[in-house]
């Protein structure tokens, strides 16, 4: 007595979306300008300039570069034009911002950038568990991208969703 086992999941037309397949893969590197600071509190020009030429500039080869100050001191904008002058030449790119703020504006962009076509009119499931943690923001974009296009949004698993979005016939 042997029953055939069905895929209902898969003979369902239903198409999973993995929000992680777009998370940056590139190494991320934070440039914080406390090391840079007098006591922490003040930046010095003169100080500031000499400083940054003796950086190792290499290490951020390559990698996405958040520029943060991680005390409370006020910091000109031209000490942000300054950093991003010499980054420019070797950063993948240079943001302003933590390693979130990184990861986060990186994952938004590659979502917005998605083609939707092979959404029209199916139904979506955005996955809901992975190894990495997402911002909530990448669940806001890429509903927002899908919607206007899909049938029907879901989120969770293909076996166990929540409904999003179901488009009136």
């Amino acid at each position: 007595m042997s029953e055939l086992l069905v895929n209902k999941v898969a003979e369902s037309g239903i198409l999973s979306f993995d929000i992680e397949a777009y998370y940056p893969k590139e190494a991320i590197k934070i440039f914080d300008l406390k090391q840079y600071l007098f006591m922490e509190l003040i930046l010095k020009e003169k100080d500031f300039r000499a400083a940054l030429q003796n950086t190792d500039w290499e290490q951020y080869r390559n990698k996405y570069v958040g520029i943060i100050c991680s005390v409370d001191a006020i910091i000109p904008m031209w000490a942000y034009m300054l950093i991003t002058s010499y980054l420019q030449p070797i950063a993948k790119e240079i943001f302003l911002g933590d390693e979130n703020k990184i990861i986060e504006t990186v994952l938004i962009r590659e979502l917005e950038n998605i083609n939707t076509e092979e959404y029209i009119d199916k139904r979506v499931v955005i996955k809901g568990c992975g190894e990495v943690a997402l911002p909530a923001a990448a669940y806001i974009t890429i509903t927002n991208k899908l919607r206007p296009v899909a049938k029907s949004i879901m989120y969770g698993e293909p076996c166990s969703t929540v409904p999003i979005y179901k488009k009136k016939a």
